[in-house]
C-alpha cells in the first residue's frame, strides 16, 4: 500500500504527456496534451488528480493543498526504460572489441559477487539513486543468477516505493560455473520471488532467461510453464542483438527457423514479453512479434558501443511491432534516457529514417506504458494515474539556456531536450507523489 501524503500538492508549470502515437497521426499535435501554465494536483495516496490550465483549476484546489510554484520548468511523466542491468552498474564503459568478449572479460566476473546480498544492495542502490536522478522512475531490471541479487534489488526498491519490475537471471549452460544454476533451480528460484514479490507493494517480477545461448532447451521449457502459469508476470531476454550470436544459436538450436522462433518454441512470446535489442529480424519475425504481442527495446547506446547494429525503425513500424527504448546499462553507455534519444534519433538517421523528439519521448512515457500493459497506470499524467513524474528544467545549461530563446514550436523544445539534454535537465524525480531525487543546487 501507498504511504499516505501529508495533503494533496499542486504543482505549476508547463505540463506534458501523451494520449496516442504521434508517428500514427496525420496531425501528431493531437497526440500530444501540453499546458503552458498548468497545475498538476496530486492527492494523499499519491496518485493524480487533476491535470490541466492553471487558471481553469486553481480556484477549486481544497483549503489546506500544499502549492509548489515550477514556473519555466516542465512536468512530464517519468521515463521508463525498459531494458537494463543493475550487477552492471560498475563496469558501465568497460572496452571490448564486441559482445560475447565483452560479456567474459567484465560481465560474468562481476556478477558474480552478487551471491553476497550486502553487495548486491549496495549496488542496487547506486543503480536505483542512477535511475533517479536520470528522470528514470520505472525500469525493467536484470538481476544475476543469483535470487539474493533480486531479493536485494526488491528491498531497496520497495522501501523507496518506486515501481520497478525486475528478475532473477536463469543460465544453466554456457557460462562460468559459478554463474550456473539448473533448468529445476532456475525454474525454483523465479517461482519462489514470483510469489514474494510481484505485486507486493509497487514491485512486479520478470522471467529472465539470460539469452538463448545460456539455457539449455529444459531450462527455456521450464521458463516456459512458468509463464503460462503466471500469465501477468513479464518476461525480459534478448534476441537478435548481434551477428556473432546469432551465428552461435543457429549452432545450438540447428532445428529452429531463426533467433527468435527459439523463444516461440518454448511459448515466450506473448503480451509482457520485452526483447532486448530486437536487430537483426527478418519479416516472418517481425510479423510473429506483432502476432503474440512482443516488445522489442531498441538499445541504441549499446548497440553503437558493442558495433552490434542499426536497429531499422521502418520495419518495426511497417510491422506495428510494439517498440520501446532502453539503456541496456552496462552494454549502453549512460543512464541517461535523453541521452538514449539522442543516439536513437542517429541510428534512424542512418538507416534513413527520421524519428521525431515527439516520437521518442512517447516512447520513453505512455508508448512504453501501454506496451507493457500499464497503460493509464505509469508514463502519464492523467487523472487517475500513479503520480510519477520529473520535472524538467529546459534552459539547465547555458547552451539550453541560449537555444531556448530560438525555439518556434512544441517539437523543436523537446528536440533540443533530446539532443543537448542529460541527467542536468532533471531538477527532481517523484515517485508516488513523493520527491526522491532533487538535484543540487
Amino acid at each position: 500500500m501507498t504511504t499516505p501524503l501529508h495533503s494533496a500538492c499542486a504543482y505549476r508549470a508547463q505540463l506534458l504527456y501523451f494520449v496516442a502515437d504521434p508517428a500514427t497521426l496525420e496531425d501528431p499535435t493531437e497526440a500530444v496534451r501540453y499546458h503552458s501554465d498548468g497545475l498538476l494536483l496530486v492527492n494523499e495516496q499519491g496518485q493524480i488528480q487533476a491535470c490541466g490550465d492553471w487558471a481553469e483549476l486553481a480556484g477549486s484546489l481544497p483549503p489546506d493543498t500544499q502549492q509548489v510554484d515550477l514556473s519555466g520548468k516542465i512536468i512530464m511523466p517519468g521515463m521508463i526504460d525498459t531494458h537494463l542491468h543493475f550487477p552492471q552498474t560498475d563496469i558501465i564503459a568497460s572496452p571490448s572489441s564486441g559482445l560475447l568478449p565483452w560479456l567474459e572479460t567484465y560481465t560474468f566476473p562481476t556478477e558474480g559477487r552478487f551471491g553476497d546480498s550486502e553487495h548486491a544492495r549496495e549496488v542496487a542502490g547506486v543503480f536505483l539513486d542512477e535511475l533517479l536522478r536520470n528522470g528514470t522512475t520505472t525500469a525493467l531490471v536484470y538481476g544475476s543468477v543469483h535470487r539474493q541479487s533480486v531479493d536485494a534489488f526488491f528491498e531497496e526498491s520497495h522501501e523507496r516505493n518506486l515501481r520497478m519490475i525486475a528478475g532473477k537471471v536463469m543460465m544453466d549452460r554456457n557460462c562460468p560455473d559459478y554463474l550456473q544454476d539448473t533448468a529445476e533451480s532456475g525454474a525454483r528460484d523465479s517461482e519462489d520471488l514470483i510469489k514474494r514479490w510481484h505485486g507486493k507493494g509497487r514491485q512486479l517480477y520478470a522471467l529472465t532467461p539470460r539469452f538463448a545461448p545460456t539455457s539449455t532447451p529444459e531450462q527455456l521449457a521450464a521458463c516456459g510453464e512458468l509463464a503460462r502459469a503466471y500469465p501477468d508476470v513479464f518476461l525480459q531476454t534478448h534476441v537478435a542483438e548481434n551477428k556473432d550470436e546469432i551465428k552461435w544459436v543457429s549452432e545450438l538450436f540447428p532445428n529452429n527457423r531463426s533467433y527468435l522462433d527459439v523463444y516461440d518454441s518454448f511459448g515466450l512470446l506473448r503480451p509482457r514479453a520485452i526483447y532486448g535489442h530486437s536487430i537483426w529480424l527478418d519479416e516472418q519475425d517481425r510479423a510473429r512479434m506483432h502476432d503474440t504481442g512482443s516488445i522489442a527495446a531498441h538499445c541504441p547506446t549499446s548497440n553503437l558501443f558493442l558495433a552490434s547494429g542499426l536497429f531499422d525503425f521502418q520495419s518495426i513500424r511497417n510491422s506495428k511491432v510494439l517498440h520501446t527504448l532502453a539503456t541496456d546499462v552496462g552494454g549502453g553507455t549512460s543512464f541517461s534516457m535523453l541521452r538514449t534519444m539522442n543516439e536513437a534519433h542517429k541510428v534512424a538517421r542512418l538507416n534513413n529514417y527520421h524519428l521525431t523528439a515527439a516520437s521518442m519521448f512517447y516512447m520513453a512515457t505512455e508508448g512504453a506504458a501501454r506496451a507493457l500493459d500499464m497503460q493509464g497506470q505509469i508514463g502519464t499524467l492523467a487523472p487517475g494515474a500513479e503520480a510519477d513524474f520529473i520535472v524538467m528544467d529546459p534552459k539547465a545549461t547555458p547552451l539550453m539556456a541560449r537555444r531556448s530563446t530560438m525555439l518556434n514550436s512544441l517539437e523543436e523544445q523537446l528536440f533540443m531536450l533530446a539532443l543537448l539534454g542529460d541527467d542536468r535537465c532533471i531538477q527532481a524525480s517523484y515517485s508516488a507523489g513523493r520527491c526522491v531525487h532533487q538535484r543540487d543546487h
